[in-house]
């Protein structure tokens, strides 16, 4: 069977034709693909943000609650049905602070850490390579 040069050029078209509908639809399919993928991301996305929506929705109901329950008349009328016998405090008993609690209680529990007695560094045991 000896091929002339025209069924060499049909059977090379050939080959080429169908590695570029591969090509071609290994690509359709990537693309198929991540637009699927985008679509189930965005979804996720969105039921994230609804859900973020409600609790922030029920984070202010409860904030309004708290505030509603800590409102003075609220705390009054409750003092009095208990029987608790509180009276509120008077303005030299209130001790205003200013600066940032944090900031307050970190120096005050360091304060009580070097003034304990004892010195920190005795508390800490450096061992060289790491053994207890």
């Amino acid at each position: 069977m000896n091929k002339t040069g025209t069924h060499a050029f049909v059977n090379q078209l050939l080959v080429y034709t169908l590695v570029m509908i591969c090509f071609s639809g290994s690509i359709g399919l990537g693309t198929v693909w991540m637009q699927q993928q985008i679509a189930r991301t965005s979804n996720s996305i969105k039921q994230l943000e609804t859900r973020a929506g409600e609790l922030e929705r029920r984070r202010g109901e409860i904030t309004s609650e708290i505030a509603s329950e800590e409102s003075p008349t609220v705390l009054e009328n409750k003092n009095q049905k208990l029987r608790l016998g509180l009276v509120q405090p008077k303005e030299h008993q209130i001790e205003r602070i200013y600066e940032q609690p944090e900031r307050r209680l970190a120096a005050k529990r360091n304060s009580e850490l070097l003034t304990s007695g004892s010195p920190v560094s005795s508390r800490l045991r450096y061992v060289a390579g790491g053994a207890r």
